[in-house]
């Protein structure tokens, strides 16, 4: 279904500001690719019942469409689609509404809607600045045993909190990305393949020079591949060792609130941009910063500090 052409250029438009949206709160990566796949199914059959705008559907065609993905036939494995497929096809539905109302959509769709995660929930998620200052502090003694891994640590929360990377983004990262002389971070693999350059300051240039210069020669196999972030058997490390590292450094911090939230990558990149926001960094500048195609994506970090303020977070 990903495959299915659209031919309203708001459906497009929507699609790749939906995905961007969701990467931005901090869901999975399967999440980022599968839901907006679905949402072009949905778009496609709006356009086969001229439905051009969100804003004329009404609950009966929502009804309808559910009907049409009944007698779908699946195309993989042949029969009807099943029950957890249909589910994950209402689970996208319900998070376009939840992004309709946090972008003030006049007329967002009527669906009911069931566990949605409350912006209360999501304001929790990002850190203050002392709870990402006490994620480096970790690194210092507590996050790992061996000091390599203690300095690849602070390198890796430097290039996903300092520097806004996506997890894939960091994974992808080369030692020849990192360059010390302009202090800049070269973004090859970024979303939808595109490339930019990340500033970075003289801590995070001393970190990252501590981490390729002092730690990363001595993890087996250093000189055998060009990846910044290196594995224990010598490989490029994975997202999912990316994701166990930074819980394994929150709970090293031994600070209950900083573990009940259960932070993730997106967590600190998240977090970044809602602390740039706090210290007065234009909108635009913030924008360019996390590698964001459009102002709108960005701009949801303006009403979630908003919100913050407004609740005393």
């Amino acid at each position: 279904m990903k495959k299915l052409k659209l031919q309203n250029p708001t459906y497009k438009e929507l699609l790749l500001s939906f995905a961007e949206w969701l990467d931005i709160l901090g869901h999975t990566e399967r999440s980022v690719y599968g839901m907006p796949i679905k949402l072009r199914e949905f778009f496609h059959w709006l356009e086969g019942q001229g439905l051009h705008h969100l804003g004329h559907v009404e609950p009966r065609h929502i009804n309808a469409y559910y009907q049409y993905l009944k007698t779908r036939p699946n195309e993989r494995r042949g029969g009807a689609l099943g029950n957890r497929y249909l589910n994950k096809h209402q689970t996208a539905l319900r998070k376009l509404r939840e992004y309709q109302m946090a972008h003030k959509a006049a007329t967002p769709l009527r669906i009911h809607l069931k566990n949605e995660a409350t912006d209360m929930e999501r304001r929790r998620n990002v850190l203050t600045q002392g709870q990402a200052k006490a994620l480096f502090g970790a690194t210092e003694s507590d996050s790992h045993a061996w000091e390599r891994l203690r300095l690849r640590d602070r390198a890796l929360l430097t290039c996903l909190y300092s520097c806004g990377l996506r997890r894939n983004e960091a994974v992808q990262l080369d030692t020849g990305d990192i360059l010390f002389e302009r202090q800049r971070i070269h973004v090859r693999k970024g979303k939808n393949y595109k490339e930019r350059h990340v500033p970075f300051n003289g801590h995070a240039l001393r970190t990252l020079e501590d981490y390729l210069y002092g730690a990363r020669p001595k993890f087996y196999n250093a000189r055998g591949t060009d990846a910044l972030f290196i594995s224990t058997k010598g490989t490029r490390v994975r997202g999912t060792t990316v994701l166990n590292d930074v819980k394994r450094i929150a709970r090293a911090t031994g600070d209950r609130e900083i573990i009940e939230k259960d932070i993730s990558p997106h967590t600190l990149r998240h977090s970044i941009a809602t602390h740039l926001l706090q210290r007065g960094v234009p909108i635009k500048n913030i924008k360019t910063f996390l590698g964001h195609e459009s102002l709108t994506s960005t701009q949801i970090y303006t009403h979630l500090l908003k919100e913050m303020e407004h609740e005393g977070f």
